[in-house]
């Protein structure tokens, strides 16, 4: 187990090495100069665009810039924003958090929910309970995020005046301790719960077929015929293996969140990393970009290894060898 790990380890630190450098080399390719946006797009100094080229680095090849961004990441240097002027690592700390109430959040009200319902569905498959869910979770996973936000805004916050439009506190209130607590989660109902709605279709499906498919299989009815009750073939049997694609989704499914609370923390002004993502995009701000980019992708690669764990957590059968 522990060399599978270690093995898991290394091919993961690879595929961090090769998306970054992907990306690293897309990001720059891209149509735009960001010290032309420095330099004021109206009317651009020559000499001022340089001056900023060269004192950026832009002025060396790709390949160069590569290196030099490695070796700093290798000492914890990230760089600096051209538009903030503030250190990358800086900036994505104070955007990290946020992003992960939204996206966890909702993320766990959407696995718990939807394997719930889709547990709930395929062992009273064809009945209007199934249907129905089926139609809303069909419903749901084509409606856009945003447009779906903004409903929930106009509803919830314009006319029946519940909840708040956007932002993560009340800013005249200046809560403190408890309060600022429950503030920041009275904030959250409306993007989590967006979020959630569209995401939760996606792992219905996947509880509801897999348990489907397991349901199907040869030795499932080889222990019904044994006399075994259905609670206990279900329970032991039947939810343990169709928890498995549920558990592989979870783990992938991270980078969809974040990209997918981009809309989510733009329309609710959510201060995250979602909407500080867009931010660098439309500035060309590329060692944000490349700074956000690896920081997803280790997520990334951390994920799956947690997911390799549980594995073997959810299905005694699974043994990792050398």
């Amino acid at each position: 187990m522990r060399r599978y790990l270690l093995k898991r380890m290394l091919t993961g630190l690879l595929m961090v090495m090769i998306s970054v450098a992907i990306n690293f080399v897309l990001v720059r390719l891209a149509p735009g100069d960001p010290m032309v946006m420095l330099a004021g797009v109206d009317n651009p100094n020559p000499a001022q665009i340089a001056a900023l080229t060269e004192k950026f680095g832009l002025d060396k090849s790709i390949p160069e810039q590569f290196f030099i961004y490695v070796g700093g990441v290798l000492r914890g240097d990230f760089g600096y924003s051209y538009v903030n002027e503030r250190p990358v690592l800086a900036l994505i700390g104070e955007r990290v958090g946020p992003t992960l109430m939204v996206t966890l959040t909702a993320l766990i009200i959407a696995v718990a929910i939807g394997t719930l319902l889709g547990v709930r569905c395929a062992r009273k498959s064809g009945g209007v309970f199934d249907q129905i869910i089926c139609g809303l979770s069909y419903l749901f996973d084509s409606t856009p995020s945003f447009w779906l936000g903004l409903m929930l805004i106009l509803l919830f916050a314009s006319t029946l005046h519940w909840l708040p439009t956007s932002g993560m506190v009340n800013m005249r209130a200046g809560y403190t301790g408890l309060a600022r607590v429950g503030d920041i989660a009275y904030h959250l109902v409306l993007p989590v719960s967006t979020l959630a709605l569209i995401t939760m279709p996606y792992y219905f499906r996947i509880a509801r077929s897999s348990v489907l498919q397991v349901m199907s299989e040869d030795f499932i009815t080889t222990l019904r015929a044994t006399g075994m009750s259905e609670k206990r073939l279900f329970n032991k049997y039947v939810l343990r293996n169709a928890l498995i694609p549920t558990v592989t989704v979870v783990g992938s499914s991270l980078a969809h969140l974040i990209g997918g609370a981009v809309f989510i923390e733009t329309v609710f002004s959510w201060p995250g990393m979602g909407q500080l993502l867009y931010s660098s995009i439309s500035k060309r701000d590329y060692p944000l970009l490349s700074g956000i980019y690896l920081i997803i992708a280790l997520s990334i690669a951390i994920m799956m290894i947690v997911v390799d764990i549980v594995y073997s957590l959810i299905d005694p059968r699974i043994k990792y060898t050398d």
